[in-house]
């Protein structure tokens, strides 16, 4: 077998592994640091790779935080100093040693942190969305964890420093979709920009819409409404006519979320869509093996909105 062949099977064993992790309720966080005391820590399969910051190309009215730009395999993508974006007391002296270059939202990114650390492997049950007291830093932290030697590690909302970076993104006109003024969709997100977007996606839509800020608080409302429907003889789709569910989120992530939908009768008929900033084949196929009935990535309003309406209107 050759060089090539061999690296090509590790990086498919790699793939298969971590796509076998859909339904676990786990995820794969690579720590870093950004030369202060704190652990910060991203999902791994927003990382493609890891390396020596290279030579930034500073260019005129950049956005706040944004170093600049560097020549990475024939493209050229925006670099951001993450340091410029939190607010933590300690300042390091060196910074941005190294750059993880990211896919995100059909987006590559360079990220300058000071080193990283390894990949661990944690329960989504054991994810916490941050304490309003730990959430000062304009809400660039969306969730906490624990190390097994007490150590908290900060997940950043790498939506809301985008949107903090380049600005939100802008919904042109929607077509309203042909449905009656009951309609109503359930969706879930733990980013606080992505619930704003998505509700507004729905709103152009004219239809009614219910969220949840993570899964296990989504399981547990959908579960609500379902019982509510059961007592009352109604059509439980009546009332949802579709389910839009995030990937990564606290407590409960969106593949085993879907799992639940999917194993639960009284919601046959209704679709879930997972809608992720996790744009990669292996997060589709993630995606697939639990049932999703479409996965589309963030964050593409018309895309989301024309994924959408055929399965509204039906």
């Amino acid at each position: 077998m050759t060089t090539d062949m061999v690296e090509k099977k590790t990086l498919l064993d790699s793939v298969d592994a971590r796509t076998r992790l859909a339904g676990s309720n786990k995820m794969e966080i690579l720590l870093f640091s950004l030369g202060t005391r704190e652990t910060f820590g991203i999902n791994v399969f927003k990382v493609r790779e890891v390396g020596r910051t290279p030579h930034i190309t500073k260019t005129p009215n950049m956005p706040r935080g944004v170093e600049g730009l560097v020549s990475l395999r024939g493209n050229v993508i925006p670099v951001l100093s993450l340091i410029n974006f939190l607010d933590l007391k300690d300042q390091p002296v060196e910074r941005g040693k190294t750059m993880m270059v990211a896919e995100y939202s059909k987006r590559t990114l360079g990220f300058l942190v000071h080193e990283v650390d390894r990949i661990i492997r944690v329960d989504w049950e054991k994810v916490r969305a941050p304490e309003s007291v730990l959430s000062s830093n304009q809400g660039l932290i969306t969730a906490i964890t624990e190390l097994e030697n007490g150590t908290l590690v900060s997940l950043l909302d790498v939506e809301q420093i985008l949107a903090n970076a380049f600005g939100e993104a802008i919904i042109v006109d929607i077509p309203a979709a042909h449905v009656s003024e009951d309609i109503g969709v359930f969706f879930v997100d733990d980013s606080t920009v992505a619930r704003r977007k998505i509700a507004e996606v729905f709103d152009k839509l004219g239809v009614k819409h219910k969220h949840a800020t993570n899964g296990l608080e989504a399981w547990s409302r959908l579960q609500g409404l379902a019982a509510h429907a059961q007592q009352t003889g109604a059509n439980l789709r009546d009332d949802i006519r579709l389910i839009l569910v995030d990937a990564e989120m606290p407590e409960m992530d969106g593949y085993v979320l879907t799992k639940h939908i999917k194993s639960d009768p009284r919601f046959e008929g209704i679709p879930v869509v997972m809608h992720s900033s996790l744009s990669s084949e292996a997060n589709r196929a993630m995606g697939q093996a639990v049932g999703v009935d479409a996965y589309i990535a963030k964050f593409d309003a018309e895309v989301l909105a024309d994924t959408l309406r055929p399965m509204l209107e039906r």
